[in-house]
């Protein structure tokens, strides 16, 4: 069996801050508003390879925001949201596999607790402190590099990893990510080969553990992963050269 593991944002589908070109659809509506699309060559081509291989969305989404999403190819069996912490099965939340992650992180809680500590003290937080499924912290700031830079400061790395994406601000168990993720779910389904793609810091272990890992221009120099990863040349969108080339590596 091969699974195939893709991030979302930025990686699948974009935010309407983002130009992808008039031949979009949208797949993400939130208050009544059009917010994330997706070109119809990535529509296409995903289409093309979920009908060959197993496709998991793998995301630090919540399930709430996940289920916002219609990527229209269909009814995804699996999802792994929440960073990896939360398998979905049809849809429906695996409570087995968010115990064991829970208890993959029991080690981190006095660390996830000074985090929390310190950001419900943060002058320049501008959010709600949320504990996403008891699995990890999450805000946002107004300066979010900063607080980031201050949280690692304060923070065991041993323990916990602090991301910053746009103005979010995220302390996430270290135990708790992405790679870990997709070797449970290998073990899970019994995987052959695991694919995997995403363009950000929280998708490096995630592209490292997988058997091919495909990432953005640029990618490994800049949050310092395998250079063994397959970087796309960025001559189009990442979404269209990504999917082009999973499409290559099944058609072999």
């Amino acid at each position: 069996m091969r699974v195939v593991n893709l991030d979302l944002d930025n990686t699948l589908i974009y935010s309407y801050k983002h130009d992808i070109g008039n031949r979009k659809m949208n797949v993400e509506r939130y208050q009544g508003r059009e917010i994330s699309f997706m070109t119809e060559k990535t529509h296409e081509l995903l289409r093309q390879i979920k009908s060959r291989c197993l496709v998991v969305p793998t995301t630090t989404r919540t399930k709430e925001q996940y289920d916002r999403i219609d990527l229209k190819a269909g009814a995804f069996q699996y999802a792994l949201v929440c960073n990896g912490g939360v398998l979905l099965v049809d849809g429906q939340k695996d409570y087995a596999w968010h115990e064991e992650s829970r208890r993959m992180i029991s080690d981190c809680a006095g660390e996830l607790r000074r985090g929390a500590e310190l950001l419900k003290c943060e002058p320049l937080r501008k959010f709600e402190l949320r504990f996403i499924e008891e699995l990890f912290l999450f805000t946002k700031c107004s300066e979010p590099q900063r607080v980031a830079a201050s949280l690692r400061t304060a923070l065991d790395s041993r323990k916990v990893d602090v991301f910053h994406n746009g103005e979010k601000v995220y302390v996430v168990p270290g135990t708790l990510n992405k790679g870990a993720a997709v070797e449970r779910f290998r073990r899970y389904v019994g995987a052959d080969e695991v694919i995997a793609a995403g363009d950000s810091e929280f998708d490096v272990s995630m592209a490292e553990r997988a058997d091919v890992g495909i990432v953005p221009a640029g990618f490994c120099k800049r949050y310092g992963a395998d250079s063994a990863l397959e970087e796309m040349k960025g001559e189009s969108i990442f979404s269209e050269e990504m999917l082009s080339r999973i499409k290559e590596l099944i058609d072999l």
